[in-house]
């Protein structure tokens, strides 16, 4: 699937979600905050468990999860929580131990090399998340505030449309 047709089928799928413009956008922000956040296999359940809840929108979130990370941002993403992270935390986790660690998986598997991933520790864990949630915060700010815009244009069009066809013959 082409990256256009990707974006499409998103929009798409947005646009035809049910609910209040604060729900919809309140839903996003929350997907949008966990999905910058390194806890990637719990995604889904924090965004369930966030939406329901402040009794928002939970597709919402989840499509702006996806949305936000996938295969495409993971790198970017997680390197982004580092080098925060290690600015808040500096020292805990340098680069030479991360290069080791992708050394080590790429030659041994990623099954192999957990014990050495664990091994890092509370330092890495610390210094990921303390990153994630400083990307998180702003980025759920301003997913809401982008969101809600988005779907207050969406309701207002929708509604000159429906008068415009009462108003014809």
């Amino acid at each position: 699937m082409s990256l256009s047709r990707t974006v499409r089928f998103y929009t798409l799928r947005f646009k035809r979600l049910q609910g209040s413009n604060r729900s919809l956008a309140m839903g996003a922000a929350i997907g949008s905050a966990v999905g910058l956040t390194p806890t990637l296999p719990l995604h889904n359940i924090m965004i369930l468990g966030l939406t329901l809840l402040f009794r928002v929108n939970p597709i919402a979130g989840i499509i702006t999860a996806n949305i936000v990370s996938n295969p495409l941002t993971f790198v970017p993403q997680y390197f982004l929580a580092w080098k925060i992270g290690d600015f808040f935390l500096p020292g805990r986790l340098t680069w030479e131990k991360i290069k080791s660690v992708l050394a080590l998986i790429k030659t041994e598997g990623i099954m192999e090399s957990l014990d050495t991933i664990r091994a890092m520790g509370f330092d890495a864990i610390a210094v990921m998340m303390v990153g994630g949630v400083a990307l998180a915060i702003p980025a759920g700010i301003i997913t809401y505030v982008m969101v809600f815009r988005f779907f207050t244009r969406l309701q207002e069009k929708r509604r000159q449309k429906h008068l415009l066809n009462r108003l014809e013959p």
